[in-house]
């Protein structure tokens, strides 16, 4: 390997976790956070827990304008309410996923398994959005191209 600071490139290998690890790089969070689908949850602060149910993940975004919200079985995960996110496992070897962030941690336990459900996934809201939005932009686009013969 090239440890040479003088270029300001130190041309080391991408970190490669396997099943356990520290993720402190929003992308990858992002990433592993969208697969997981329907999930137990357990909100813990200072230790103690606070809440904790079943959900389905149905967004996983990166704004530092918003909240993660988890409500009415429904978790809308932001990775910058989080330092950072825990790969592990629990107690009965299933993978756990725990989003850190200085004396709170929001545990995600997978019920789902996606390599049975990745045919029957349902499509991302925001993907299924961007494409309403673009089919509705490009028939406005045609009208307004046909309109302007007409004048």
């Amino acid at each position: 390997m090239n440890y040479s600071s003088s270029s300001g490139n130190t041309n080391l290998p991408a970190p490669c976790i396997v099943d356990t690890g520290t993720l402190v790089n929003k992308r990858d969070m992002r990433r592993v956070l969208a697969d997981l689908g329907q999930v137990r949850y357990v909100y813990r602060q200072d230790g103690q827990v606070l809440s904790q149910g079943e959900g389905y993940i149905l967004d996983v975004f990166a704004d530092a304008q918003q909240s993660t919200l988890v409500a009415n079985h429904s978790l809308y995960l932001n990775v910058h309410s989080f330092d950072y996110l825990e790969l592990g496992r629990s107690d009965d070897q299933r993978a756990c996923f725990s989003l850190v962030q200085d004396n709170r941690t929001l545990s995600l336990t997978p019920i789902s398994n996606p390599l049975r459900e990745q045919g029957d996934r349902p499509m991302d809201a925001a993907a299924l959005e961007a494409m309403v939005a673009e089919v509705l932009s490009a028939s406005i686009d045609m009208r307004l191209d046909d309109d302007e013969g007409l004048y």
